[in-house]
């Protein structure tokens, strides 16, 4: 042990290898700010004093363990967050996804759901719904129960009319929702079209074969090795010239700009897939899991193999 590691961050160390060890999620590679942050807030509320007293709770209480996992799940959306995003994605992306007959989007880190919606939305005011596939995952089962439930408020849908609009909405956003009493619910149209699934970028890995990946504002509480991974992933899982938008707070590192995607909206963070030789990928990926502590996955296949795809559990 290293004479200035602190008694916080070895209690922070072991209750980040219980998890893992005990439930499979893995934090290890979460920003430690952030993660430091979230738990200390979550020690306020459940009356503990010290990070280590939580270990036999999530150990032997399936409930605190629930309620730890809801803590360190960062959960901010709202409909059209960003609405120059949505813009941009019309403008940039959605022309090319007319070309082909059928499509398949990935929403990694989807949250409760309304922004998978809103793109649901788009999709179907440009009359191209019906030719798409939607994925949206994220790592809390209870997150993702309340997107499958799919119950929002209507002063809600009222609040973000406007960021609708400059979305480049046409109509009114409730127009898409049977609204009663308050709640509104999407129609059966948009929910058709949408699977909602659980997948942790932290362990988890090749997600089918996609036109378009969006992952917003979750990596900016990823460590270096982890931002890496899930990169690495989405490449892999994107079709050869396949589109990726991230979070205006995050960017690529100039060398995985370069060689791995091109930048086409800086602002709005949308970039396009370079194609990449596969055993040079396949070698990187498994170069960052072993930094990772983890075990390298099986080689990309290659022409004439098939190439990994969603679970049956995903489809």
């Amino acid at each position: 042990m290293q004479g200035n590691t602190t008694v916080s961050e070895i209690e922070l160390t072991a209750l980040l290898e219980c998890l893992y060890q005990h439930s499979g999620y893995d934090f290890r590679h979460y920003s430690r700010t952030s993660v430091q942050r979230c738990i200390t807030q979550h020690l306020q509320i459940e009356g503990l004093e010290h990070l280590s007293e939580l270990i036999p709770l999530i150990l032997y209480r399936p409930d605190a363990l629930q309620r730890l996992l809801q803590c360190l799940s960062i959960n901010v959306t709202e409909f059209y967050r960003d609405p120059f995003f949505f813009s941009a994605l019309q403008q940039r992306v959605l022309p090319v996804l007319k070309t082909f007959a059928f499509f398949k989007i990935w929403h990694a880190g989807c949250s409760s759901g309304e922004e998978v919606y809103s793109l649901a939305i788009l999709l179907d005011e440009a009359g191209l719904l019906d030719r798409a596939r939607l994925y949206a995952t994220d790592f809390n089962h209870g997150i993702l129960a309340r997107a499958r439930e799919a119950v929002f408020q209507e002063v809600d849908l009222d609040a973000r009319q406007e960021a609708y609009r400059q979305s480049g909405g046409q109509g009114a956003l409730k127009q898409h929702f049977h609204c009663r009493y308050g709640v509104a619910k999407p129609a059966r149209r948009l929910r058709e079209h949408i699977t909602f699934a659980h997948h942790n970028l932290a362990v988890d890995g090749v997600f089918g074969e996609m036109q378009l990946i969006i992952c917003r504002n979750v990596m900016i509480y990823f460590d270096r090795h982890l931002k890496r991974r899930a990169l690495s992933l989405f490449h892999q899982s994107l079709d050869p010239h396949g589109f990726l938008c991230l979070g205006d707070k995050e960017s690529l590192d100039r060398k995985m700009e370069q060689s791995h995607f091109e930048l086409l909206d800086r602002k709005a963070r949308i970039y396009r897939k370079q194609t990449v030789n596969a055993d040079s990928l396949a070698a990187e990926h498994d170069h960052i899991v072993t930094d990772m502590g983890g075990t390298p996955r099986k080689p990309l296949a290659q022409p004439g193999q098939e190439k990994p795809r969603c679970s049956k559990n995903m489809v």
